[in-house]
């Protein structure tokens, strides 16, 4: 006589069934292991992963940078006090001649003293142009300041050195009397001002546009020559209206509205899961392929790279320069912005015809032109400056922060 069996007996018979050494528990063990307890050991200072103790050290870590940011402003202040000057009208710091084929601009405003982020800059800049030597003959350093005081100090010491662009030099400016014009449409007008500047005075191939607290990191040049010689041959990149440099950290992850970091992400797995697979197979002597584990070990990897932070995995890109990726841009921000000529005449144009304010500021401006115009964007991972500035030049901002 059969007697039935309910289902959690049934439930039961097989739990008893596995064993320590059982595929189904290993597997378990490692994901809980590996998320439970040794990724968030691991990356718990690292500020742009999701296992990040802000509670715990983002003051710490805020403070530290600030400190350090002080430091190396006071380092580029000695740098340039210490350069001989030009006691001429040819500056000593980086001259293209006849004309350049890249020009470097960077747009500057008298904020925060002492830490003189448009010396860090500057000096940076310096530094990789002289290391890049003969390569680099055809760049050319210019500032452009809008700074509307005559209290920038900094800009005062760079004309020594490098040629400048002021906007507000010897004019009756009435910005602060007029209640139309905000802070975001005069940084617009500030932008325009300045890429104008740079294409009138030097006619260039192209013009890299530079926010004073945007330090370029060590691989700029031999990437940019890499992507515009190379690269930018190909017809869907050539006509683009221009390439970002630089896209915020926090915004890196593949969780995000860039579909192509979704395909990104999936390759990521498919490239992985048969790795650990094997690896697996192989260290736990399990005969043949398993389709199963395989699946498994591709979402393990899939969440363990976007866990731990999609940012940190980029910098491997920085091997070399043709590992660099570009892909279509998003709205924010515009720390540095590579413009081909014609693209750039085109921006002034565009820019002209739109008017900015809270909410809607030049990087979002620009990036809706691209729409509204059938126009092309894009951005290089990884990022090629570093942003330093915890301090805007649109806002008040009394407890400054790394998030």
């Amino acid at each position: 006589m059969s007697t039935s069996t309910s289902p959690a007996a049934m439930l039961l018979r097989r739990l008893r069934r596995l064993s320590w050494g059982s595929t189904a528990v290993q597997l378990f063990i490692l994901t809980v292991v590996t998320f439970g307890l040794l990724a968030p050991l691991a990356c718990h200072r690292l500020l742009h992963s999701y296992f990040y103790l802000r509670h715990w050290h983002l003051n710490q870590m805020s403070q530290e940078f600030l400190q350090q940011s002080l430091k190396e402003g006071e380092a580029a202040l000695h740098y340039f006090e210490e350069l001989p000057s030009a006691n001429g009208s040819v500056p000593i710091v980086w001259q293209a001649t006849p004309r350049p084929w890249l020009v470097i601009t960077i747009i500057t405003v008298d904020r925060q003293p002492g830490f003189h982020y448009v010396l860090q800059v500057v000096s940076q800049f310096h530094r990789l142009l002289q290391q890049c030597g003969p390569q680099c003959e055809g760049h050319q350093l210019f500032l452009c300041n809008v700074e509307r005081s005559v209290s920038h100090f900094d800009a005062k010491l760079l004309s020594k050195y490098v040629p400048v662009a002021n906007r507000y030099e010897g004019t009756e400016d009435d910005y602060g009397d007029d209640p139309s014009t905000n802070s975001f449409e005069k940084e617009k007008q500030d932008y325009v001002y300045c890429l104008e500047s740079s294409l009138q005075t030097y006619n260039p191939d192209y013009v890299l546009m530079v926010e004073d607290d945007a330090v370029p990191e060590e691989q700029i040049f031999p990437v940019l020559e890499h992507l515009l010689r190379a690269r930018f041959s190909e017809p869907h990149l050539r006509d683009a209206l221009y390439l970002k440099l630089y896209h915020p950290e926090r915004l890196q992850h593949y969780i995000n509205p860039e579909p192509m970091r979704i395909l990104e992400w999936v390759g990521v797995g498919m490239l992985l899961g048969p790795l650990l697979t094997w690896v697996y197979m192989r260290f736990a002597s399990r005969p043949g392929f398993s389709w199963p584990v395989m699946l498994f070990f591709s979402l393990y990897s899939m969440g363990l790279v976007e866990l731990v932070g999609r940012h940190y995995f980029l910098e491997l890109r920085r091997l070399s320069p043709s590992l660099y990726s570009v892909v279509p841009a998003s709205q924010c921000c515009t720390p540095a912005m590579l413009f081909p000529a014609p693209a750039a005449r085109r921006t002034l144009t565009y820019l002209s015809q739109v008017y900015c304010h809270k909410g809607f500021g030049k990087d979002m401006a620009l990036y809706s032109l691209l729409r509204a115009k059938g126009e092309r964007a894009y951005v290089v991972e990884p990022n090629l400056v570093k942003h330093i500035g915890l301090f805007s030049s649109l806002r008040y901002n009394f407890h400054p922060s790394l998030l």
